[in-house]
């Protein structure tokens, strides 16, 4: 590269790192115990442990379900239902006081083989709620989830530009080499490039998905203005539904179409997930490929007809693989460990740019 090259390089790293930097670092501590979070919820108590029973119990019906978690809140209305992807043992029924008003929720898991309500999980406050809702949108809503988009973007810039400049750096030294023998801001930049150009692959996957995932609020408002209203274009001039009818009716019927396919979440009309005359039951594949990623199947609420059925387009896929992926939540307690110590070794790579940054700095104005 010749001179000015790497002056623009330089240039790109040290101001897409230093933009980055302190949200990267944010990111990195609460993403940490998120790793970990059915592992949290399981040693405090919160999950959700329902009783032992043969594993051929039988089933209550969904209607009764959802009887029984609305007279725990009679003031309120079905919102959603949804199972553990590895668990059918327990229904997690959401309550609002509108299907459309995500305000004041209540959720209610009831035991589907026995009726018992369970527990009620708490949706807000709460240690892992407040850690979760700063990683995700900083508790601004979705004009902190676009921030911290950008925020990634710029990352994945500082990666980029990283890179390009350690080319030229390794012509001197071997592959991560630290040189322990020198000052201290050496040896720091030598850790800095080392770990950096190691973890870079894992870097590169995590900033990635972290960008589809903060993005994804206006992907799925896309496809709910595109693909959804497609689906139920033909109810658009009928009356608003007086009654709703049978909900297990309506997922029979959408099990029906999708044999092979097992429940992910069902949406209540009047969603967004949805529409004023249709439960969306929202269906997952049993393959390992296919368990995060789900099919929409549109039902008729008062005929538990389907009406309309199609894949979800590839950008709400490549959101629904990102999601897992994004907290190692793949492989079990030994990828989640994995993913912990690169997360351990990336706050370091950020940690290091900024004390490099730092000691310059002081040195030019000095």
């Amino acid at each position: 590269m010749t001179k000015q090259s790497i002056r623009t390089w330089v240039w790109l790293h040290k101001w897409s790192s230093l933009v980055c930097t302190v949200f990267m670092l944010m990111l990195g501590l609460t993403g940490l115990p998120l790793i970990f979070e059915h592992e949290i919820a399981h040693f405090t108590g919160a999950d959700v442990e329902p009783v032992e029973l043969p594993a051929d119990h039988p089933r209550i019906s969904l209607d009764r379900v959802m009887n029984i978690a609305i007279s725990q809140y009679p003031d309120k209305v079905g919102m959603f239902v949804s199972q553990d992807p590895d668990d059918d043992r327990v229904w997690y029924v959401t309550l609002s006081k509108a299907p459309n008003l995500e305000e004041g929720l209540k959720q209610v898991a009831v035991d589907a083989r026995t009726g018992e309500v369970v527990a009620e999980p708490a949706l807000e406050g709460g240690v892992m709620n407040f850690i979760e809702s700063l990683h995700v949108d900083m508790f601004a809503g979705l004009p902190g989830m676009v921030f911290l988009g950008f925020m990634g973007v710029l990352l994945l810039i500082a990666l980029v530009s990283g890179v390009v400049l350690y080319a030229p750096f390794m012509r001197k030294l071997g592959f991560a080499q630290v040189r322990t023998d020198k000052e201290k801001p050496t040896k720091w930049l030598d850790v800095h490039n080392a770990l950096g150009i190691v973890t870079l692959v894992w870097f590169f996957v995590v900033g990635g998905t972290g960008v589809i995932n903060a993005w994804g609020e206006l992907l799925f408002m896309n496809w709910q203005h595109t693909h959804l209203a497609d689906m139920v274009a033909p109810y658009k001039d009928k009356a608003p539904l007086q009654q709703l009818g049978s909900l297990q009716a309506a997922v029979n019927s959408a099990l029906a179409l999708e044999p092979k396919r097992t429940i992910q979440f069902i949406a209540f009309p009047g969603t967004g997930f949805s529409s004023p005359h249709h439960y969306g039951v929202f269906l997952r594949g049993s393959e390992p490929v296919t368990a995060h990623t789900s099919k929409p199947v549109l039902v008729d609420a008062s005929t538990a007809e389907v009406t309309a059925s199609e894949s979800l387009p590839w950008y709400l896929t490549a959101l629904q693989v990102s999601q897992p992926l994004h907290f190692g939540d793949y492989g079990g307690l030994p990828m989640q460990i994995i993913w912990a110590i690169l997360n351990i070794f990336t706050m370091i790579v950020l940690g290091s740019g900024l004390y490099l940054w730092w000691v310059k700095y002081r040195k030019v104005s000095a």
